[in-house]
Order: C-alpha cells, then structure tokens, then sequence
C-alpha cells in the first residue's frame, strides 16, 4: 500500500468515524492553516526561489500567500452563511410537504498542485475543501520539491495526518494518486495531463476539477488607450516570466496601432524592470522549459515572423532568463500559436475589426481567460455574448482571479468546475436535498388501485399541462 493508499483510507475512515464538523471546528481548522501558513512564510519563499533558480520574495508574497490569507480569511467570515439550511418551494403535487436541501462535505478529496505557483495551487484547493468539511490529501509538484517539502512540513505543524496530509514523489507518485478513490479529485496543469488524470479518475467515477490552460486571448480595440492598455497586459504577462495558466497568450491588435503597441510595451518592460532583468524578474523553472520557451521564438523567426526582444539579458546574469519577447505576426499553425506558450513571449496578430477579433478567438479552443481593453460597454456585451472563456477582464489582466466572490475555473479545453467563495465550497461538497413529508398526505390519493382514481390522475394531469405552457396543436 502506497503513502496516499494509506492516508486516504485512514482520512475516509475518520470521516465516517467522527461527527460531520460543525461551523466552529472549520474555522478552528482554517485558522491553524493559517497558522501555519505565518510560521513557515520564510520557508515557503526560500523554497520556491530555490525551485525556480530565482523569484522575487515580493512576487511569492503577493501572488502566493497574499491571495491564500484572503481566501482564508474569506472562507471563515462567509462559512456560516454557506452551511446553512436552505428551504426549497414544494411541489403543489405533493402538498403539503416541505423540502430544503444543504450542503454535505464528500469525504476526502485529493488535491495534486501545479509547479508554477506552488504554494497557492496547492493550498487554494485545500482552503475550500477544508471549508466545505471534507478531509484533504495533498500531491504537490515534483517540479518543485523544495516547495514540496516546505508545504509537508506547514502540513504536519497544522493538522494530524488523518484530517490534511501531503504526499511527495515523482510522476510515478502522481499517476498513481490520480488512479486513487477520491470523493473528489483537483488537478491544475497542462490539457494534456488533464485528459490523463480524468481517464484515471473516472475508473473509479470520482468526480474531478480540472484547472487547466490554453491560449488565452487579449483583445485590444481600436479605441483603447494603448498606454494604459499595453502597461496593463505586460503586467500580467510578465509576473513570474510568464509562468501563469490565465497570463495573456497573444494579443490581437489593429494592423496600424501595431508600431505604437511595440513602442508602448518596451516602455512597460523599463517601467517594470528599471534595473534590467535581474533579481525582480522570474527565473524559467527548468533547463527543458527555457529550451522549449527559445525553441517556439525561432521557429516562429525562421517562418518570417519579426521577433522584437524588449529587453537584453545581463551580462554574467545567474538563472535562466528568457528576456520579455514579442513575436509580430507568426505562423496560425506555428508552435507558438498552438500550443500554451507559458512563458514571456507574447504573439501579437494583427486584427483589424472586433469580428475579426471573435472569429480568430472562436476558432479556437476555449480559453481559460479572455482579456477586452475598450471602455465601451456594448462592445465590452458584443464580447461576452460572441466568445466563451473561464474567466473574463476588462480593461486588465489576470486579477478577476482575485475576485473571491467568483468561481476560477475552465471551459472545454481549459478545464471544469472551479473553486473560490461560495463557488468552491459548493464544488466540494454535495447539495443534498430533503423532502419531509406531513401526517396526512396528497401522494396517498395517487396510488393503486387506479379505478377510481382516473378522473384525478386526469385533472393533475390537465393541471400540470396548463402549468408548463403546453397548447393544442
């Protein structure tokens, strides 16, 4: 039996065991995970700037534990208003009983966490499934092991293993988590590894979140204020070098605003980078990934793409760097049009109309994120009802994923169901519904023998006919 064989079934049996958590002992459990969470920041960041080979302390603690803390926090001021018992209208047909319904925890969910963030991607799950009542196992990425660790030990300080533990290894490891019973299954990572990690879970029928990736789109209009627009989209492309599953993929932007747009980002890169790329810039995690990463950019310059770097790499600079590039015009079928790119290059296509803008986006994959920067609020509805996305932002980039009254999820390609607020406490937890039925009750007048019951059976029928709309042909 394997670690996470063992952890699950010592976790399910507690949870059989012991009393369904009550709105108190959840937020006592979140509290310790936050807890935790403070005691072992320094750890945390020296772990993940290890296991990049270089990122920012200030990048960790906002994009990382900053969201976690308000997630938390989040969780524990709204929980009660979660749990609560929420009553249903009766069926007139079956007067007069009551119905409502709640929410139940599932039992015990399997979370394995992504390497680009990996602590809020690993923990967020957990924040919401804890929340929810469910007991958590944790499979953080191999990509990461210093972090992988750090989080096993914020783990262990907070909770015994029978309520949250964390399992580490390799590939091996994680493929065999994925195959295991889950009452629910949360996978971040690439497409590819998603349809795989949703074949293993569904031997089992385990219901699974898939948080995944793809191409996703920033539409620039031809109105948009390009200063603040392009100032904006590198923000979001470039937090961790690009290494963000909702950064924008490429931009769509009008042929003659192009010049402009190029002028602009470069000004972004000084703005955010006044000292070059040096320690405020995100190293690329691995050697294979900064190879592909270079290997996109000139297969797309060799198929007469231009290629504009925005920044030079230092001299004698420690770390992978992969400078802020964008690639004018490459190749529709190219590498670097087809396949997530998740890294500091961004795409720009020329695309003179908004129609034209929906229709490339449309003949697409469905994306995680989709970014429209113009003020104009008919437009801003021309693109929510022309496209479909996880997530939308206007006039920015990346942060409705702060917003933790909405769902973060996926469509198609880029994933199903999601979590955050209310949305993730519902994911992890199975809305119940009751009926209570009264002393006298109408259901004993429609059963057999139905001799004498045809002419009711009739008028319930005629009734609910009426009721539904229903007209003679």
């Amino acid at each position: 039996m394997s670690a996470a064989d063992d952890l699950l079934a010592r976790q399910r049996a507690a949870f059989l065991r012991e009393a369904r958590p009550d709105a108190a002992a959840r937020r006592a459990a979140l509290a310790a995970l936050a807890t935790a969470l403070r005691t072992h920041e320094a750890a945390l960041i020296a772990a993940v700037d290890a296991d990049f080979g270089g990122r920012p302390a200030a990048e960790t603690r906002l994009l990382e534990l900053l969201p976690l803390y308000d997630q938390i926090g989040h969780a524990r001021r709204h929980l009660g208003r979660w749990m609560r018992r929420r009553r249903a209208a009766g069926s007139p047909f079956l007067w007069p009983a009551r119905a409502f319904w709640e929410h139940q925890p599932l039992g015990v969910v399997g979370v394995i966490g992504a390497w680009n963030y990996p602590v809020l991607l690993t923990l967020g799950p957990a924040v919401d499934a804890i929340a929810a009542g469910n007991r958590v196992v944790l499979k953080p990425s191999e990509l990461a092991p210093r972090t992988a660790e750090a989080l096993a030990a914020l783990v262990a300080y907070a909770f015994p293993p029978e309520r949250v533990a964390v399992v580490t290894g390799g590939v091996e490891v994680a493929r065999a988590f994925s195959a295991l019973p889950w009452d629910h299954l949360v996978f971040t990572g690439s497409t590819a590894v998603g349809r795989q990690v949703m074949a293993a879970a569904a031997a089992n029928l385990t219901p699974v979140t898939l948080e995944l990736g793809g191409k996703s789109p920033a539409i620039l209009h031809d109105s948009a204020d390009l200063s603040r627009a392009v100032g904006r989209l590198m923000t979001g492309k470039l937090f961790n070098a690009g290494q963000t599953c909702v950064a924008p993929d490429y931009a769509l932007v009008p042929p003659a605003r192009i010049p402009a747009f190029e002028a602009e980002a470069a000004r972004a890169v000084r703005r955010l980078f006044p000292n070059g790329l040096t320690d405020d810039y995100t190293r690329i995690v691995t050697d294979r990934h900064l190879d592909r990463l270079r290997g996109l950019v000139e297969e797309a310059r060799d198929r007469g793409a231009r290629v504009v770097q925005l920044a030079p790499v230092p001299e004698g600079a420690n770390g992978r760097i992969m400078p802020p590039t964008l690639v004018i015009d490459p190749a529709p079928d190219s590498r670097l049009m087809t396949e997530e790119i998740f890294g500091p290059i961004l795409p720009v296509i020329p695309c003179g109309t908004l129609d034209a803008a929906l229709e490339f986006v449309n003949a697409r994959p469905r994306p995680l994120a989709l970014y429209y920067f113009d003020d104009d609020r008919a437009r801003q509805d021309r693109v929510l009802a022309g496209t479909m996305s996880g997530g939308v932002t206007f006039n920015d980039t990346i942060f409705h994923l702060a917003q933790l009254n909405l769902p973060f999820g996926g469509v198609g390609d880029s994933g199903m169901g999601g979590y955050h607020g209310p949305d993730g406490f519902a994911q992890f937890s199975k809305k119940r519904p009751v009926m209570v039925q009264a002393h006298w009750a109408a259901t004993g007048l429609i059963r057999p023998p139905w001799g004498g019951r045809r002419r009711l059976i009739g008028a319930l029928l005629a009734a609910a006919r009426r009721l539904a709309g229903a007209s003679r042909e």
